[in-house]
């Protein structure tokens, strides 16, 4: 097993999520490219709605009110290498074209209801492509916006504190803290 696999396998454990082998190990460094060069206001809204899609607004806020566009377009940019900023980059018009032969209309025209059901293809998709990929084979570029979704989202103020449950100041750790089916997981500060 190499170090790849092993924090992949780490991170299914403990039931995270993974943005990339390539972040957990290189970390994040500012790339020379400005977020404007790989993505512009178009970009942001389209990234955001597609977010939104991943995580509607219910009780709590969604992905498009922690402004998750954003958050991915700086992630592209400080944390992927150029290979996988390609590819992301490149995901974002293959999705829209997708949605456009499929439904003979980009994505931001469709319903709710078609934005759903696309991604949710995307998802099968994207499952089938990372278990079937060999290691040098890149990214799907859907999961890499599902995992930045999730990654901005839950680590956001209002993803952390709302849609998590969260104690500001903690008390002692409780390695057995009971757990009802249904109760929200815990946010860590």
């Amino acid at each position: 097993m190499n170090r790849r696999e092993a924090i992949s396998r780490v991170a299914l454990i403990m039931g995270g999520t993974i943005i990339s082998a390539e972040y957990f190990l290189s970390g994040c460094k500012p790339a020379p490219v400005k977020v404007t060069e790989l993505f512009d206001k178009q970009h942001i809204k389209f990234l955001d709605e597609v977010g939104d899609t991943i995580l509607p607004a219910t009780k709590t806020p969604g992905a498009k009110d922690v402004h998750i566009g954003s958050f991915m377009a700086l992630m592209v940019r400080d944390c992927y290498n150029p290979e996988n900023q390609q590819i992301f980059v490149n995901g974002v018009t293959q999705l829209n074209d997708g949605c456009k032969q499929k439904y003979n209309r980009d994505f931001l025209g469709c319903s709710l209801a078609q934005r759903t059901e696309f991604l949710t293809l995307l998802d099968k998709e994207q499952k089938e492509y990372t278990h079937n990929k060999k290691e040098e084979q890149p990214h799907h570029y859907f999961r890499m916006m599902k995992e930045l979704t999730l990654l901005g989202y839950f680590t956001s103020e209002q993803g952390c504190t709302l849609a998590l449950r969260y104690l500001p100041v903690p008390g002692k750790y409780d390695g057995s803290m009971p757990y009802k089916k249904g109760d929200k997981a815990w946010a860590t500060a």
